[in-house]
């Protein structure tokens, strides 16, 4: 089977502060943010292909500590063609990033994107289009949207390089909240056209037990649910 991994799951919390930018650029470099250092999560992953032909699901402990992650799958059931080659493949890859020291590589700084501010959308928040300074699986083209306070809502686009030859118009859209005063990616949506597959779809949920050595509330998490399409 022709499906490939897809790109797009791993915790990357924004950094950086610059005076360069003018608002509401600046609300998102500007605020005195506490990074990311640790946490611990229970990840719930779901991947399917058009018309669900092939179709599994992965749910696993995530941790972060000493600039190391690492992942303990407790329950995973669907295609085994689909475990192996998408969703294992993707906490793996998430393991060799994180542990190469490569994941400020995916962050959305001035040093990966350019950034100009796009007015308000429908909903009334705030929208910054960031452009990616350089072709990376890793970086999206597309833009940021913030509430008034300039904390990041979501990131949306299209990835600026296809993740391999048989996998090509990645769209994503990744969600943040802030949970123990840091701000942490909370669900990941993502479709992609998958050669002599078609439409391809990933979602990833994220539920913290802990945050930099805090305890948080561990609530239930949503079933997962068809994906809507990413913006494109």
């Amino acid at each position: 089977m022709a499906f490939t991994l897809i790109a797009g799951s791993t915790v990357a919390p924004v950094r950086g502060a610059s005076s360069e930018f003018s608002n509401p650029v600046s609300r998102l470099f500007t605020r005195v943010e506490q990074p990311l250092h640790q946490y611990r999560a229970y990840r719930r992953m779901h991947a399917s292909s058009e018309n669900t032909k092939y179709e599994a699901w992965l749910e696993a402990w995530t941790e972060l500590k000493d600039g190391r992650f690492s992942y303990n799958i407790v329950n995973e059931k669907g295609s085994e063609s689909v475990r192996s080659r998408v969703l294992r493949a993707i906490l793996a890859r998430e393991q060799e990033v994180v542990n190469n020291g490569e994941g400020d590589k995916g962050e959305l700084t001035a040093a990966n994107y350019e950034f100009v501010e796009g007015g308000r959308d429908s909903d009334g928040a705030q929208v910054v289009h960031i452009k990616p300074k350089r072709s990376d699986v890793m970086l999206v083209d597309g833009r940021a949207v913030l509430d008034d306070r300039g904390d990041l809502l979501r990131v949306e686009g299209r990835l600026s390089k296809n993740p391999s030859f048989w996998t090509s118009l990645v769209n994503i859209v990744r969600r943040y909240a802030r949970i123990g005063g840091v701000r942490v990616p909370v669900a990941t949506e993502t479709t992609a056209k998958v050669k002599f597959v078609g439409t391809a779809q990933l979602e990833v949920l994220y539920n913290y037990q802990s945050v930099n050595g805090r305890s948080v509330a561990l609530t239930e998490l949503s079933p997962i649910t068809p994906l809507r399409s990413a913006a494109r």
